[in-house]
């Protein structure tokens, strides 16, 4: 299922629709301030499984998932002042922060190190739809392992359309990535230069 929401302000029924499929354990593809997404409910270990599988992702590879907000990242994660100063000066942004992991996260979605990735994307339906399902959507670019990120939801349609439930028409995007950075430590390290500015880590 295509569905076409507007990136400047969301539909709120099409958001409950995208988030009851999420609900009964779907899939979706979903824009964020990057490129396109593909991504489920955290709490979902089947989807999470057939994500691995769409992506022929290696399982020793977690993925990173989207809050709606720092009280929420709080959640999920252990976060120190000096993080908390970071992610509060840069998010919502183009930034993928490495944090250690609290007790309430899945085990597919904890490094061997016992930390998470996680995402504040500064976009409008993805934020949307994390709010109304009240809890963190899985966080993956739209692309099979070691392709390309997809930006236009047609193309991901035509490439990845019978492995997903709904793909979310936001627009054509660029095929970029987030920044990564771990904020474990006493300072900050960067892991994957990406779209968002790392100049403030040296």
């Amino acid at each position: 299922m295509l569905l076409a929401i507007n990136p400047e302000n969301p539909q709120a029924r099409l958001i409950d629709r995208v988030c009851e499929v999420l609900e009964h354990g779907g899939i979706i593809s979903y824009p964020t301030d990057t490129t396109y997404g593909i991504g489920c409910s955290i709490y979902n270990k089947r989807g999470i499984e057939r994500i691995y599988q769409l992506k022929c992702r290696e399982k020793k590879k977690p993925f990173s998932f989207i809050c709606a907000d720092l009280s929420e990242v709080a959640r999920y994660a252990k976060v120190s002042n000096y993080a908390f100063k970071i992610m509060k000066r840069l998010l919502p942004g183009p930034y993928t922060f490495v944090m250690d992991a609290g007790s309430t996260v899945p085990d597919l979605l904890i490094t061997r190190q016992k930390t998470v990735g996680i995402r504040i994307p500064d976009n409008r339906i993805c934020l949307q739809i994390v709010r109304r399902l009240s809890h963190p959507i899985v966080t993956t670019s739209a692309n099979r392992s070691g392709e390309d990120p997809i930006g236009d939801p047609q193309q991901i349609v035509d490439e990845l359309g019978n492995d997903l439930d709904v793909i979310i028409d936001g627009g054509i995007l660029p095929a970029d990535v987030s920044s990564v950075i771990s904020l474990i430590g006493d300072r900050p390290e960067v892991l994957r230069v990406g779209v968002g500015d790392v100049s403030w880590c040296d």
